[in-house]
């Protein structure tokens, strides 16, 4: 655990080479946090800030189904500390939703040459105790929340990574075992929105539609007016 750094994930690229294994950065306090697409991330005292390190050894659309790992373990991790599991939803393709607000984003990093990924960093933060301003996010965007103005839980970042760091290894071991079917499947029954009409935009363009599944490649899928549309990377309004 680390009382302060820049970031985790910046921590993370630092130390991987050295690594013999996964391991865990657990941060107090981020300087510059980041989030998706370079946007900063906000992360005031008391929240979740973490990455960790994991040399997979894979191509890196194998390696990227880790998203929906992390999300599952994040999902497992929030009802362990709250006691309740109403309320939370996972929203594609990275963040965790409490009571329709934003709690906590994940954010995946790697390095590597060739076909295989040497190093992923899964970067995550969760509101725990604060959430930003709602000036402080993107227009359109999910208000955000923290896990103790919803809920009333107050939980320490060393408590929630006890339940996250052993949530993610039981997912982890899920997706080697049997691949990625049961983690889609397990995601899916978690899904915020699906069945009901969102919007996916991706840079200037915006494809509409029903959240219809996320196939086995971890992109969503849309039923749009032209038909059904597979999207890899977008952010996602409703």
């Amino acid at each position: 655990m680390l009382a302060e750094v820049d970031s985790t994930l910046s921590e993370a690229a630092r130390i991987a080479p050295s690594l013999t294994g996964p391991e865990w950065i657990l941060a107090l306090r981020q300087t510059a946090g980041r989030g998706r697409r370079g946007r900063a991330w906000a992360d005031p005292k008391g929240n979740f800030a973490a990455t960790l390190v994991l040399q997979p050894r894979e191509a890196p659309a194998t390696a990227a189904l880790r998203s929906f790992v992390a999300a599952l373990a994040l999902f497992d991790a929030c009802v362990a500390v709250t006691g309740r599991v109403d309320g939370f939803a996972l929203k594609w393709p990275n963040d965790v939703l409490l009571n329709g607000g934003k709690l906590a984003g994940i954010l995946l990093e790697s390095t590597g040459q060739g076909q295989n990924t040497a190093h992923l960093f899964i970067g995550i933060g969760v509101n725990l105790a604060e959430a930003p301003a709602a000036a402080d996010v993107e227009e359109r965007s999910l208000r955000p929340v923290s896990l103790f103005s919803e809920t009333g839980a107050q939980v320490d970042p060393e408590t929630f990574l006890t339940h996250l760091a052993a949530a993610y290894a039981r997912y982890e071991a899920q997706l080697t075992t049997f691949g990625f079917e049961p983690i889609r499947t397990a995601w899916l029954a978690r899904a915020a929105k699906l069945g009901q009409v969102i919007t996916a935009r991706t840079g200037a363009a915006e494809t509409t539609g029903t959240f219809e599944t996320v196939d086995v490649l971890g992109n969503l899928v849309l039923n749009t007016a032209k038909g059904r549309v597979s999207i890899p990377a977008a952010d996602i309004f409703f």
